[in-house]
């Protein structure tokens, strides 16, 4: 028998120690049989400023990685660093993955296609037609993506960032102009009447810890969608739950999103389910030992 290929890639970001990233992409190589080694470059444990993402790119491409993912805050400063970007990348303003391919960098987003298999399988039948999202940033554009191309009509944006929201607004129009997409100087005024609610800033993640706005906006009967997955469930999506809301955190996004790179890094067609399985086994509370089930 032939020893399993053995491989490298990695996740570019800031305050990622805790990212699951490394145990979804080895497992998922292991039942493959290829030995994959999936590396955390974290800017704040390293010390590094913005300004190298550049080199750390480059470095990491010279030593052997195969690709890398990209996560907050990097998804849309990186851009410029590449030298190639896929249309729908460009479309969205962000990139999430960097495949190294003969001594070129190429960008890639599949944070919408992760966050479309998480309304698929977390919120199958729940109506899309009008929709409220928090956060125009990286994710932000990959949400607001999917949402439009899964027929949402009528997308109300929310960011703390007046331009970036703007912008974010003025380029899915380009790309989905049978759509009505708003920009809305409050939360309040997004969520009320919409028919779900997605929540895509990095507030309520471990090192964000908070609600990006009041739960007390929401209402029983809408959804919500928060991409945080790591704590598992973030203080937005409990209190959501506690208003009567269908509510979700970002475990099948992350998993969605990761199946495209996994398959750029390695060759080889992932199981999305299984991925799924072992994520949710990993992230489930432990029982201590000699305590009742």
């Amino acid at each position: 028998m032939n020893a399993p290929r053995s491989l490298t890639a990695g996740l570019i970001g800031r305050g990622i120690l805790a990212s699951q990233s490394p145990a979804i992409h080895e497992a998922e190589a292991f039942d493959h049989g290829v030995a994959l080694a999936y590396m955390l470059v974290d800017f704040d444990h390293l010390g590094l400023d913005d300004a190298a993402l550049g080199d750390t790119l480059a470095f990491l491409r010279g030593v052997g990685l195969t690709g890398v993912n990209i996560t907050h805050p990097f998804k849309q400063c990186v851009i410029p660093l590449l030298d190639e970007v896929d249309a729908t990348a460009q479309a969205l303003g962000a990139v999430n993955c960097v495949r190294f391919e003969e001594g070129r960098t190429i960008g890639f987003n599949s944070d919408w296609v992760g966050f479309c298999w998480l309304l698929e399988s977390e919120l199958p039948g729940r109506s899309l037609e009008r929709v409220a999202q928090t956060g125009a940033g990286g994710a932000g554009s990959a949400t607001a993506w999917a949402l439009l191309s899964m027929g949402t009509r009528e997308l109300r944006l929310h960011d703390v960032s007046y331009e970036r929201s703007t912008a974010l607004a003025e380029r899915l129009r380009a790309h989905f102009p049978e759509a009505r997409v708003e920009v809305c100087d409050h939360a309040a005024e997004a969520i009320a009447g919409a028919d779900g609610v997605v929540q895509s800033t990095p507030v309520g993640m471990t090192d964000h810890p908070g609600m990006p706005f009041a739960a007390e906006l929401l209402r029983a009967g809408q959804w919500l969608a928060d991409v945080i997955y790591f704590p598992r469930e973030s203080e937005l999506v409990l209190a959501a739950r506690a208003r009567g809301l269908a509510a979700v955190g970002g475990e099948a996004m992350v998993v969605g999103q990761a199946a495209d790179p996994f398959r750029r890094f390695t060759g080889l067609e992932p199981d999305r389910a299984r991925m799924m399985r072992k994520l949710r086994e990993r992230l489930a509370p432990r029982t201590p030992q000699g305590a009742l089930p």
